[in-house]
């Protein structure tokens, strides 16, 4: 079995990033986590986390009053719903933290 881990930046001030991590035995996913934080006043934020917990995979988008949002998904394998994380994630990360800062307006 194979551990990966590794943080990716996505905005050049380094205030938002991905934290990924799988579990991989011979080219099959077994579990993974794909998670989107933001800084905030100092404080990293988990903003929308893709994950395999609770034995199935589903995205997960939280929001400042504490409130989370679960969302199945669909894919036949762990390894096409860890790559459409990551690539949703890279694509969309500033939308997601445009909508929480304006969650954290209210």
């Amino acid at each position: 079995m194979r551990e990966i881990e590794y943080l990716f930046y996505l905005s050049p001030e380094m205030e938002d990033r991905l934290r990924v991590s799988a579990q991989k035995n011979q080219g099959e996913i077994l579990e993974f986590v794909v998670q989107y934080e933001a800084l905030f006043s100092g404080h990293w934020k988990p903003i929308v986390r893709y994950d395999t917990a609770h034995g199935f995979a589903h995205r997960d988008r939280m929001w400042p009053a504490g409130r989370v949002e679960k969302e199945p998904l669909s894919f036949d394998s762990y390894n096409l719903a860890f790559t459409h994380a990551t690539l949703e994630l890279k694509a969309h990360w500033a939308g997601y933290r445009n909508a929480y800062e304006q969650e954290m307006k209210k």
